[in-house]
């Protein structure tokens, strides 16, 4: 069992797959860094200085703590950060749409170019060497 899961981790696919995964992972929080840190503020400060962020939707207020000042019990619908994800999901969506795009370009350049047409079978070179001799003979 040890061997035959020596030789799954060693494919390449795999190796790609993790490479991928953690690629993508780092590259989400890049954007969602981009979208919470840069993005949102200025479109924030249009609409009037709101911060998504705190956007939200109060149910119940909940209880003040009078010794820690937390409030104790709020339940809300965070529908700003639920924005954020949108937008967040919106631009990672495009940059994977890009890449697969430049993907696929590269992949059809690669197809378009003309292969060697295929060599001659030995017999197709000895047809084509009785030929040349029957020729030679008749002319």
């Amino acid at each position: 069992m040890m061997k035959e899961f020596k030789a799954f981790i060693a494919k390449g696919n795999v190796i790609d797959l993790a490479v991928g995964l953690i690629m993508a992972t780092y590259f989400g929080a890049i954007v969602k860094s981009l979208v919470d840190n840069i993005i949102m503020p200025p479109i924030g400060k249009l609409i009037n200085g709101v911060d998504f962020k705190n956007l939200e939707y109060v149910i119940d207020e909940g209880t003040l703590n009078p010794e820690t000042g937390e409030v104790l019990g709020k339940i809300a619908i965070g529908y700003g950060a639920f924005i954020n994800a949108i937008i967040t999901f919106i631009i990672v969506a495009f940059a994977v749409f890009m890449v697969v795009k430049g993907y696929n370009r590269l992949k059809k350049k690669e197809e378009e170019k003309p292969s060697e047409p295929p060599k001659p079978t030995k017999e197709e070179e000895l047809l084509t060497e009785i030929r040349d001799l029957l020729k030679a003979k008749q002319g």
